[in-house]
Parts: structure tokens; C-alpha cells; sequence
């Protein structure tokens, strides 16, 4: 038997994240807030980059976006 692997994918959100890139943003996750430079944007993740920290964020745990 074959494993088939599904992964969940909003071209709209993808889209309106890399109109935000290097910009300075505010995510709000199921685990809280973040606000950070958008570094990177892909298909199942985003980076945000804050005092020299990394955070990678699955767009899955994203609530909403706010640019400042």
C-alpha cells in the first residue's frame, strides 16, 4: 500500500504574504503573536526574522496578518 501525502495550499494567502515581503509584519498564531521582518515566503511556511532570530511558521498555525 502506498502513502499519499496532502498538503494544504491557499494560493491567496501565498500570494498576499510575498506582497508583504521584507516588511516589517505582525502574525498571529494559534500559539500567540509574533512581529517580525518577513525574510521568506513558500508554499507550507513563512520566515520571520527578529533581533537576529529566525522563526519558521507553518501558514497552516497563521490566524491573520498584519502589516505595519
Amino acid at each position: 500500500m502506498q502513502q499519499q501525502m496532502v498538503m494544504l495550499y491557499d494560493p491567496y494567502v501565498v500570494e498576499t504574504l510575498q506582497s508583504v515581503k521584507g516588511r516589517e509584519i505582525l502574525v498571529e498564531t494559534s500559539r500567540g503573536s509574533i512581529r517580525g521582518d518577513l525574510v521568506d515566503v513558500k508554499p507550507d511556511h513563512i520566515v520571520l526574522s527578529t533581533n537576529d532570530t529566525s522563526f519558521f511558521i507553518r501558514i497552516q498555525e497563521i490566524i491573520w496578518i498584519m502589516p505595519n
